[in-house]
């Protein structure tokens, strides 16, 4: 799967969450481990992994998940520390 900088990152709703700012590669193989979404009017960042990812291309990047459900998680993970 192929994530390109400055795609537009899509939830499964179909609400437009930003766009591609960072790409996280393995030191290794190459192989993309992470990717960061830039929300620029609400000056926050979101950090995904491609197990989150439903479909890309070179222009959008469609997620499986919703951005109610990315914000459920990072509470969580902000909670459990």
């Amino acid at each position: 799967m192929d994530i390109e900088f400055n795609a537009a990152v899509i939830d499964k709703n179909g609400k437009r969450l930003g766009t591609v700012d960072h790409i996280i590669r393995d030191t290794w193989s190459g192989d993309i481990r992470k990717f960061v979404v830039r929300q620029r009017e609400l000056g926050n960042e979101l950090f995904l992994s491609l197990d989150d990812v439903m479909k890309a291309t070179n222009k959008q990047v469609t997620l499986n998940v919703s951005f109610e459900d990315l914000h459920q998680r990072s509470t969580d993970e902000i909670n459990s520390e």
